[in-house]
């Protein structure tokens, strides 16, 4: 895949997967069938996409695209190469999520991104329509005092982590032991945080859209888009 390039101070992750019918969304099949489901996944990304074109016209931030399923030349298709257009200050980068749990992912994800010259590095998921322009901007600021940004998700997780360079030695202890994809991931995070002895700050809680009774709310996000 890509070689990380020098990056910039402010660094994006985005985690997503590439929308292939039965692989994508699968908690949704039942309500929106394998073709709508990974429908959703596309529409989706490419919502995130378009808020993360805004955060790039204000704000010098590069952006990688972790992804999982599919392979670069489909991820490239789909998505392009730039975000703005040919601007080559604003390449996309693509990387493969690779093995491991959603913690060993992040974990791996974050190590490339400072060992490539980043100084703050946030990971966003594909999942939560509400995350704009203005909260992205936030959590990168937050992060000229403190060590850990977090944006609390309603069902128990978190939409939003971000971390900068200085405590890059220890943050891999973030991701260890989290009972993932459950309600105690927040929380946990949290308790091992404070344990590091890290300074920590929040976002507003915001909902994912996971499962059926949360489509509303997705629907509801796109009539204010």
């Amino acid at each position: 895949m890509q070689k990380l390039a020098k990056l910039s101070q402010q660094h994006l992750i985005v985690f997503t997967r590439y929308p292939e019918p039965n692989r994508a969304k699968t908690r949704m099949i039942p309500l929106l069938g394998a073709e709508g489901a990974a429908n959703l996944q596309r529409q989706m990304t490419e919502h995130t996409l378009s808020t993360v074109k805004k955060l790039q016209v204000l704000e010098k931030v590069s952006v990688e695209i972790r992804f999982t399923g599919g392979n670069l030349q489909l991820m490239q298709a789909w998505l392009g190469e730039t975000l703005l257009g040919e601007n080559l200050d604003n390449n996309l980068i693509y990387q493969p999520q690779g093995e491991g749990d959603l913690g060993a992912k992040m974990a791996r994800s974050l190590s490339d991104s400072f060992c490539s010259g980043a100084k703050k590095t946030i990971i966003i998921g594909t999942d939560c329509p509400a995350i704009d322009c203005q909260l992205l901007q936030t959590a990168f600021a937050y992060l000229d005092n403190f060590d850990l940004v977090l944006g609390p998700a309603l069902d128990g997780g978190y939409y939003l982590i971000g971390l900068r360079d200085s405590i890059q030695n220890i943050f891999a202890h973030l991701f260890q032991n989290i009972d993932w994809g459950t309600s105690q991931v927040f929380p946990q995070t949290v308790d091992i945080a404070q344990k590091l002895k890290l300074s920590i700050t929040y976002l507003r809680s915001l909902a994912d859209i996971d499962r059926p009774e949360d489509l509303e709310i997705w629907n509801a996000q796109r009539m204010t888009s």
